[in-house]
């Protein structure tokens, strides 16, 4: 077993991670954290995590955000007339390489709500190390057009960060 691959990658909790056991990870200093293991399908022919799979990881990381506000999309889906959330825009920088086996921490932050659309500050961690941070501007819509945030999404995220 390697130690420094199975440790727990949260920069605020040492040691190993029991709360990274759940699926959905948890919320610690207003960021969701979601732990990630690296498999060989992540992987390309370099051994390295291929760049697409980051963009699987943090999309896995904003999903859990909205499940630790109590907030399933399929619920949003079904119960809101087919309201989905759409990526509108994404800055992203790989500063460096996970391998398989990796335990890595998808880290996600709401930073901002307007009407329509929110944007979110995520991390890709290994420990200590930064591997990946991208802005990403999610926007509500509905049939192929914006719509506004619900109200009782808007509360509950306001009350993670």
């Amino acid at each position: 077993m390697n130690e420094k691959r199975d440790r727990f990658p949260s920069p605020l909790q040492g040691g190993r991670g029991q709360a990274g056991s759940h699926l959905s990870g948890f919320m610690q200093d207003g960021a969701h954290v979601l732990p990630i293991r690296v498999y060989y399908e992540d992987t390309d022919f370099s051994a390295r995590v291929y760049h697409a799979s980051y963009l699987r990881f943090m999309e896995r990381g904003r999903t859990e955000l909205l499940r630790a506000a109590e907030v399933a999309q399929s619920d949003l889906h079904a119960e809101m007339g087919g309201l989905a959330f759409v990526v509108r825009r994404m800055t992203i920088d790989f500063l460096g390489a996970a391998v398989m086996d990796d335990v890595l921490a998808v880290v996600t932050r709401p930073r901002e709500m307007r009407g329509a659309s929110m944007t979110l500050s995520q991390e890709v961690r290994r420990g200590e190390d930064v591997l990946v941070t991208a802005e990403v501007t999610v926007a509500a819509v509905r049939n192929g057009r914006a719509v506004r945030i619900p109200d009782h999404l808007r509360a509950a995220l306001a009350g993670q960060g």
